[in-house]
């Protein structure tokens, strides 16, 4: 799962993006609002803890005009506001749950875990023999149980997600790496292999397209 942390305080920022990773989260941060409704519009994150208190857009506003465009992105609003009529405000203007700070980061992780499988309509993904638990972040394939980092859950969840549909390089970068990862890198690449080595008899179910991206079949190759 991918979340973007929206907060200004960049001490707090990389606090909650270390926990977040720690935790299996794939994680990224920025501190302005501006920049948090146009990465939350990119449809690349599936979570948001934001910010209410921002330098230029406020939280509010931000929650506001994402779903004004149609974003239904999970967002977990931390502010130092904890009145009554301001949590309802942050909550009628878009946010799924709200936490005051200071916050116990195993409070933080529990109320995003939940508003995450609100919003998950089907946690479990089936492509073909592959079974993939999107929030107990646990891959199955013919019943057995694949060791997979971090990333390869990721990349592995990405292509699961268009089973059977050419997933482009630039897609991929975005959506597991970040928006400004390097695009001449080869860690695509490599994390292809490496999944395919995990596959084991079934790595053909990973499909190279040349000059597109990468497939993920759902039918037994020949």
């Amino acid at each position: 799962m991918k979340i973007l942390v929206v907060e200004d305080d960049a001490k707090l920022a990389r606090f909650v993006v270390r926990v977040l990773i720690e935790e299996d989260y794939v994680a990224d941060s920025c501190a302005e609002g501006g920049e948090a409704i146009t990465r939350a519009l990119s449809g690349v994150y599936d979570a948001m803890v934001l910010d209410w208190m921002l330098p230029d857009i406020d939280g509010v506003s931000v929650c506001r005009t994402l779903r004004e465009r149609g974003c239904e992105i999970p967002i977990l609003m931390l502010t130092a506001r904890g009145e009554l009529n301001e949590r309802v405000l942050g909550l009628r203007a878009g946010a799924d749950d709200y936490l005051v700070k200071p916050f116990e980061i195993e409070e933080l992780l529990a109320r995003l875990h939940a508003v995450l499988r609100r919003s998950i309509s089907e946690g479990v993904l089936v492509a073909g023999p592959l079974r993939i638990d999107r929030l107990e972040r646990r891959a199955t394939l013919d019943g057995r149980v694949i060791d997979l980092t971090v990333r390869e859950m990721a990349l592995l969840i990405h292509l699961a997600l268009r089973a059977d549909q050419v997933v482009t390089r630039s897609a991929i970068l975005s959506r597991v790496w970040g928006m400004n990862f390097d695009p001449e890198s080869n860690m695509i690449e490599v994390h292809v292999s490496r999944l395919r080595d995990k596959l084991g008899a079934r790595a053909t179910m990973i499909e190279t397209v040349r000059g597109k991206g990468y497939r993920l079949r759902t039918e037994q190759q020949p």
